[in-house]
């Protein structure tokens, strides 16, 4: 299985200097940090990242500093009032989703300009919906939807966000921005808008005094609190390798692909039916108490298992296992929609993926929960299945043919110090 190819070995949210994204070649990790390091200069490596309070590269293995947070808030009268200063020809804005022109704007900017493979065959395609649904949790701050416009001719030409989210780390629960969809149009990469966005960004989060975050990306920059792998399932292998995201396997034809990866008609497990309003408390109650063996994860609450977890269209699927005898929720599972467009190719324009979210198991193996998920994204047209080997997922992809992908994503905390990496394993968050 080499999805060389997959949007999903791409990363989330860009590396500040915009110009590596547009290099070529090998993309395993240790060659992007090498061809990373190789085309900076000692003293300008990760030189925006060392003025930020991250974890640093020169600090790992120093046990002599603390967990936590590295820097303590400032008072909400000293953090910066007016925004960071832009080149001339642009200005900030702020983005309000709620419209449906401004919704359309952002889809625009993110379907041409967002993330692609490295071969530029495949780019993500959020839909209006999932972006509506990914930026409007409860608690969250318009002003965290940040765009940058050109003064002229007043296009949309950058864009960057946050949410509030708590994460608990250990036994601290702390609130923090999950940020998210950094964009910056293809023409203005040299323009170095992107660090000037992040620290924009920061500052809004420090007024509604909120001082740490959390992050994904594809590259290595000071320094990952964890490195995840993507796991990809077939779901409809012909599809998948005419247009190039997997390869056909050696020794092997098209019709014995299509056997290998075929899916029973319906769902095994008893009792397994779409999540309804009326489920919210108990799977609550089954995520909290999941949640709580990992060293970070997500600290949810009813009102945001509501949002993030209750089925909507095209968006996020959730499910649960209702016990036929006593009626009691004892398991759920959860995957959302992210699409991407398939580049230049005569037939498909569109790629459907869905990607494995929450899962909980306590009476129904996990093996056969996801099974289930599997079976309803087929039913659904979904074309692949994709996983991180967080939680615990690694029990079963293997097992139910998923290939691992060429894609890390790397996690990252800012303002926030964890004396070692963990391992995907104690990781109990997946950021969209």
């Amino acid at each position: 299985m080499g999805e060389s190819n997959s949007p999903t070995s791409e990363i989330r949210d860009s590396e500040p200097d915009e110009n590596l994204e547009n290099k070529t070649g090998d993309s395993s990790i240790e060659a992007i940090t090498r061809r990373v390091q190789e085309s900076l200069a000692i003293e300008n490596r990760h030189k925006f990242w060392e003025t930020q309070p991250v974890g640093q590269f020169k600090d790992i293995g120093d046990s002599s500093l603390p967990e936590g947070p590295i820097e303590q808030p400032t008072p909400l009268s000293e953090v910066k009032q007016e925004p960071y200063n832009l080149p001339a020809a642009y200005e900030w804005i702020t983005c309000d989703l709620e419209t449906e022109e401004m919704c359309s704007e952002v889809y625009n900017l993110l379907t041409n300009n967002y993330v692609e493979d490295d071969e530029n065959m495949f780019r993500f395609n959020y839909s209006k919906e999932f972006l509506q649904w990914a930026l409007r949790p409860p608690g969250h701050f318009k002003s965290w939807h940040i765009g940058v416009r050109a003064k002229t001719s007043k296009k949309l030409v950058a864009f960057i966000t946050g949410v509030p989210a708590r994460i608990r780390v250990h036994d601290d629960v702390v609130t923090m921005a999950e940020v998210n969809f950094l964009c910056v149009h293809k023409r203005l990469r040299s323009k170095r808008l992107a660090p000037v966005m992040i620290k924009e960004v920061t500052r809004r989060v420090h007024l509604e005094n909120i001082w740490q975050a959390a992050y994904t990306a594809g590259v290595v920059i000071p320094t990952p609190i964890a490195t995840c792998q993507y796991w990809h399932r077939s779901l409809n292998p012909k599809k998948l390798i005419d247009v190039g995201f997997s390869r056909l396997g050696p020794r092997m034809t098209m019709s014995r692909t299509i056997r290998l990866y075929k899916l029973p008609d319906s769902t095994v497990t008893p009792g397994f039916r779409k999540m309804e309003l009326r489920d919210v408390p108990a799977v609550t109650r089954l995520l909290r108490g999941y949640l709580s063996q990992f060293v970070v994860a997500t600290d949810f609450d009813e009102n945001d298992v509501e949002h993030w977890l209750l089925p909507k269209e095209n968006v996020v699927d959730g499910f649960v296992v209702e016990s036929p005898l006593t009626h009691e929720i004892t398991d759920f599972c959860s995957f959302y929609t992210l699409p991407s467009t398939i580049l230049g190719h005569p037939n498909y324009t569109t790629l459907k993926a869905a990607y494995s979210y929450y899962n909980v198991a306590t009476k129904t193996p996990l093996l056969q929960l996801m099974n289930d998920a599997l079976i309803i994204a087929k039913l659904k047209d979904y074309d692949v299945f994709n996983a991180l080997d967080v939680m615990e997922n690694e029990s079963f992809l293997k097992e139910l043919k998923f290939g691992p992908g060429d894609g890390k994503l790397h996690y990252y905390l800012y303002n926030y110090r964890l004396k070692q990496p963990i391992k995907p394993s104690e990781l109990g968050l997946v950021l969209l």
